[in-house]
């Protein structure tokens, strides 16, 4: 199996010119996987004439402060992202990269299953999401170019090519330039949509086919690409009362960089390469602006047991049963106390969405209880100190 990466092209290819092996040798990749740090410049104006120094915060450009709602949401995003690139066998790597999240895949394969298999990471990290409809567009970079420049076609048979650019669909439009026979007598050609047919056939066999859109209009902007490029766009939807339609153009591309790794090799090795960016930015944005219009709120700790009581002088047995609930992998915590009011933990609780309270007084001391109070419902049950970690590792299984 290839090596499969997260990083940007450039910093990519970079890197792995300075691990390319012989010929013989089997390929190499890398991944990053890295989500940006906001850092902070800190400026200290001093005058001779001042005893407390002046300071002033700054915050970079082109960078924010996060809150820890916003924290939460770009860390399941990250996650959902990062999780799928190891699904499909991706290795980990930190190098300096902001925005995107990049899963490449570099050697030599038999044709359009790296390809294949670019396309089908994009449509599962973006159905996870749940961003709403997307589509995923694809077509050959600078067609006409490519064509007589790169594959030595005739110009009037790339010009037949141009009379499909503003048609689009799927693996029908490919059978229909089969069909042509200015394309079809042509051996380049032939071979380009030999090899599109054969994509379209991965494709559905992946169960993605319908999200992707053959279309000769698109046009990627970097020099890099050799071949088929693509690019995820969200579907318009209908927008209820106070949502703005949100226009931020594509939330993810890739293609086709075979000549890349090349540049950077003294040697000129070349090493075939493929691969996808996510654009973790955009989606932060249109989720967060979601959020904004529908009033969601967000958990901003995972706490699972919260550790109560309603007396006062009862902070060490607070502590060993937090202990106890630590000890048993159980995410606890407390009120940092000595005698906090019962109804002021329990308002905690409910603004911060933990599940679960456990409470303990003198009467459950002297009876050797627990009670268990379910925040959502207000229910509360006793039950045998000893079965306290059993009945919450239960009840946390089935919420």
């Amino acid at each position: 199996m290839p090596l499969l990466g997260l990083l940007p092209r450039r910093a990519w290819a970079a890197l792995l010119s300075q691990l390319l092996r012989p010929p013989c040798a089997s390929c190499t990749g890398a991944v990053r996987c890295q989500s940006q740090v906001a850092e902070a410049v800190l400026t200290s104006q001093l005058k001779a004439h001042q005893e407390k120094p002046n300071f002033i915060i700054k915050i970079p450009k082109g960078t924010r402060d996060l809150s820890p709602q916003h924290m939460v949401v770009r860390e399941k995003i990250l996650d959902l992202v990062i999780s799928c690139f190891k699904r499909h066998g991706a290795k980990g790597m930190d190098t300096p990269a902001f925005e995107l999240k990049d899963f490449d895949i570099a050697g030599q394969f038999d044709p359009m299953i790296p390809d294949a298999e670019c396309l089908k990471i994009m449509c599962e990290i973006l159905s996870g999401l749940q961003l709403g409809d997307f589509l995923i567009k694809m077509a050959w970079k600078d067609v006409r170019h490519e064509m007589v420049a790169k594959k030595g076609l005739a110009p009037e048979v790339a010009d037949r090519i141009g009379d499909y650019v503003q048609c689009h669909g799927g693996v029908s439009l490919v059978e229909q330039m089969f069909q042509d026979p200015r394309l079809s007598q042509n051996k380049q050609a032939l071979e380009g949509l030999e090899d599109l047919k054969l994509l379209f056939e991965y494709l559905n066999l992946f169960g993605i086919a319908e999200k992707i859109s053959f279309d000769l209009s698109l046009a990627r902007g970097l020099d890099y690409y050799t071949g088929v490029i693509y690019e995820a766009v969200l579907l318009q939807t209908p927008t209820q009362a106070g949502e703005e339609p949100l226009n931020v153009g594509s939330v993810a591309a890739g293609g086709r960089y075979d000549g890349l790794v090349g540049m950077f090799d003294p040697k000129g090795h070349k090493v075939p390469c493929v691969g996808l960016s996510i654009g973790v930015e955009r989606i932060f944005y249109i989720v967060e602006q979601r959020m904004k219009t529908k009033g969601e709120k967000v958990r901003t700790t995972e706490t699972q047991v919260f550790v109560a009581t309603p007396q006062k002088n009862f902070l060490q047995e607070r502590l060993k049963l937090i202990t106890e609930l630590w000890d048993a992998g159980i995410k606890a915590e407390m009120l940092y106390k000595n005698n906090p009011k019962l109804l002021t933990q329990l308002h905690y609780c409910e603004s911060t969405g933990i599940p679960l309270v456990v409470i303990i007084g003198e009467q459950e001391l002297k009876e050797g209880i627990i009670k268990i109070r379910s925040v959502a419902s207000r229910e509360e049950v006793a039950i045998k100190r000893e079965n306290l970690v059993a009945e919450i590792q239960k009840r946390l299984s089935e919420s």
